[in-house]
């Protein structure tokens, strides 16, 4: 016998309205269509996909679709809350899992070997710009804030916004250039990796901040929250082992126990009033952490992800993105200082800690460069900083402009300073090792 749902009435709960479904789907086929065709362009083009996909929804939105065809979008993409935030749950799902496939992806053996030059180019990284990033956020017009309106906490947020970086696109960027298995290389992952790490927990602090106010207790409780979160998360990881073990050689089943384990990840971190992506990253690096995530068990989930989830949460943060607002002479003044405050920032703390750690001024630059790449952590902290009201349209904008002009500038910069870097005989042994696994049978014998 069919059952039925039933409220606390006892009356049935009523379904999804058929316009408003219709409406949804159209809205995610319209957006994925785009966000797909433009991240291949870009990706012809040589910039970073994650570009194209936010042009989708930038084009679909506010900044030009809204002006050129009004009443389509007023049909599409209506600004009634109750539609728009069922784009939105497919779109949180989508970076709850990207977060979380970064979390596996982070080499804790690399961060071992490389930990102190690491750890000297990432704490210089991040305190350099975040100082500059709150100091920015304190002297900018009170009209940029968020409807939260507290200074304080909009210009920690806007720190934290500048200090941090992106490890899928600087990891995407080195691939693509061939410089992995290069020493400037493999020393940008793991202090990225790094930086990703205390990103998403400062991100954590000022969201409870946005939430519960600014109180010594409400950090010291976002604090103890954290060290519970992580904590328990490396003593659950045995059973995290046992789970993923289980699994076998199914890849399906293996596919269900990641994302059943990144959105409980998230869901706890959630409940404790820290940020959803903050659980999701930390169940990423433990699952990661237990050897039971593979490349080939991974493939599966990767694919989904990066080809559906990633790119509709782009587009649907694009969607957010107002660019007319830059036509207003503050906004635009802000926007240029926001973005030199973000690129010195980085630099700057890159060629430090390159410094104290004896490196050349090239090899600083490529630092720099790799460092700077903000692309989708970035993103993702301006959505967040935008739901909670830190945030408002026209600094959301700046921020993911930011996002999109440090992708685009690190790869020039990259191939520049390179070039100046000569390679040495350890690089070389790496190089041999990482293209050892996937030779191509039709070159025979070189």
């Amino acid at each position: 016998m069919l059952s039925v749902s039933v409220s606390a009435s006892g009356a049935p709960v009523p379904t999804l309205p058929a316009d408003v479904l219709l409406v949804f789907l159209l809205q995610v086929g319209v957006l994925l269509l785009l966000a797909v065709a433009l991240g291949q362009l870009a990706r012809r083009l040589g910039m970073p996909a994650v570009v194209g996909e936010l042009s989708a929804g930038v084009i679909m939105g506010p900044s030009i679709a809204d002006h050129l065809f009004p009443g389509f979008t007023e049909w599409l993409l209506p600004k009634d809350p109750s539609q728009f935030h069922l784009l939105d749950a497919a779109a949180q799902l989508g970076v709850l899992l990207l977060v979380g496939l970064t979390g596996m992806q982070l080499d804790l053996g690399m961060v071992k070997r490389r930990g102190w030059t690491a750890a000297r180019v990432s704490l210089c990284g991040l305190i350099v710009p975040l100082g500059l990033g709150i100091v920015c956020g304190l002297l900018l017009p009170a009209t940029l804030l968020g409807e939260s309106g507290d200074r304080g906490v909009f210009a920690f947020f806007l720190g934290v916004a500048m200090c941090v970086s992106a490890i899928p696109v600087i990891a995407k960027t080195l691939m693509d250039m061939g410089l992995l298995h290069r020493n400037i290389g493999q020393l940008t992952l793991t202090a990225g990796m790094f930086d990703d790490a205390v990103g998403w927990f400062l991100l954590s602090i000022v969201s409870a901040m946005a939430t519960v106010g600014v109180t010594t207790g409400a950090v010291a409780e976002s604090l103890g929250n954290l060290v519970l979160v992580v904590v328990a998360a490396f003593l659950l990881r045995p059973l995290v082992r046992r789970l993923l073990r289980a699994a076998g050689d199914d890849h399906g089943r293996a596919v269900a126990v990641m994302v059943v384990l990144t959105i409980l990840g998230a869901a706890a971190t959630h409940a404790l009033h820290l940020e959803a992506v903050f659980g999701a990253f930390v169940a990423g690096v433990v699952m990661g952490s237990t050897g039971e995530v593979t490349a080939e068990r991974l493939a599966p989930l990767r694919l989904p992800v990066l080809a559906f989830l990633a790119p509709l949460f782009f587009a649907t943060a694009g969607l957010r993105m107002d660019l007319t607002a830059l036509a207003e002479p503050a906004v635009f003044g802000a926007a240029v200082v926001v973005l030199a405050v973000a690129i010195a920032g980085k630099f700057l703390g890159a060629f430090a800690g390159a410094a104290m750690s004896g490196l050349n001024r090239w090899e600083a630059l490529a630092l720099g460069a790799g460092m700077n790449a903000r692309g989708v952590v970035e993103v993702v902290v301006a959505m967040v900083g935008l739901r909670l009201g830190v945030l408002g349209t026209e600094t959301f904008t700046i921020i993911v402009l930011v996002a999109i002009v440090t992708s685009l500038m690190a790869p020039p910069i990259l191939r520049f300073a390179m070039r100046r870097v000569e390679t040495t005989a350890e690089e070389e042994l790496r190089e041999s090792a990482f293209n050892a696994p996937t030779p191509d049978p039709a070159q025979g014998k070189q």
